[in-house]
C-alpha cells in the first residue's frame, strides 16, 4: 500500500503531526508508520474498558511486530514503541486515524466490490460467514483481519470468537466510523461474535 503515492502523500501529515506531537525523537519509516495507523482499531478494543490487560498488550505487541517492516532484533521495534504513545492518548488521534483509515480502503479498495449480499443478516452461521470470507475480495479480508482480530485465521473462526459487551460496542462503534456497517460481510462477522 505505501508504493501507492496517494496513500503516502495522505500519510505523511498525519505521521508529521503524530511525531511532533507525541514522539519527537522517535525514528519510524513510513512503512512503520502505516502498521501503527493500521492498529488503532485493534488499540482502540483493548482500550475499551479503560485500560490495556497484560495479556492484551502482548496481543499487540505481537500484531505490531508482524505488521513492522522488521529486522530489529537487537532493539525494540518502533512500531511497538509508537503504539505506546498511542495507547496513552488514544483519545487524541482515534479520529484523526479513522478517517485517514477509511480514506486509504476507498484508495485501495473498491467497496463495490464488497458490498455484494448472499445471506440474509438474520440467517448467519459459522459456516455461511466462512464461505462469505472466501468469497470476499483478499484485500478487504485483510483490512478486517488487522482491525478486528489478533491473527489473520481468527477471522474465519468464528465458532470460538468470543468478546464482552464493551469491546464489541467498540467493534461496531469503530464499523461506525469507517463505515464498515454498510459492508454486509462486516455486519456478518459481528453478528459471529458471542458476547459475554
Amino acid at each position: 500500500m505505501i508504493e501507492n503515492q496517494k496513500v503516502l502523500d495522505s500519510l505523511m501529515p498525519l505521521k508529521k503531526d503524530f511525531l511532533k506531537t507525541e514522539a519527537q525523537f522517535l525514528e519510524i519509516s513510513d512503512h512503520d508508520f502505516l502498521s501503527l495507523v493500521l492498529l488503532s482499531p485493534s488499540v482502540g478494543i483493548a482500550l475499551a474498558n479503560g485500560s490495556v490487560s497484560l495479556f492484551e498488550e502482548l496481543a499487540l505487541n505481537k500484531r505490531a511486530r508482524q505488521l513492522s517492516k522488521g529486522g530489529y532484533f537487537m532493539k525494540k521495534d518502533p512500531v511497538v514503541i509508537a503504539m505506546g504513545y498511542l495507547i496513552k492518548h488514544y483519545d487524541i488521534w482515534e479520529t484523526k486515524f479513522m478517517e485517514y483509515l477509511k480514506s486509504l480502503m476507498n484508495e485501495v479498495l473498491n467497496f463495490h466490490n464488497v458490498e455484494y449480499q448472499d445471506v440474509e443478516d438474520d440467517n448467519i452461521t459459522p459456516g455461511n460467514f466462512r464461505k462469505e470470507v472466501l468469497k470476499a475480495p483478499y484485500g478487504f479480508v485483510r483490512f478486517m483481519s488487522s482491525f478486528f482480530c489478533s491473527e489473520d485465521v481468527d477471522i474465519i473462526n468464528a465458532e470460538s470468537r468470543t468478546i464482552n459487551k464493551v469491546e464489541y460496542d467498540k467493534v461496531l462503534d469503530i464499523g461506525n466510523k469507517l463505515e464498515l456497517n454498510r459492508i454486509p460481510i462486516f455486519r456478518h462477522f459481528c453478528a459471529t461474535y458471542n458476547v459475554r
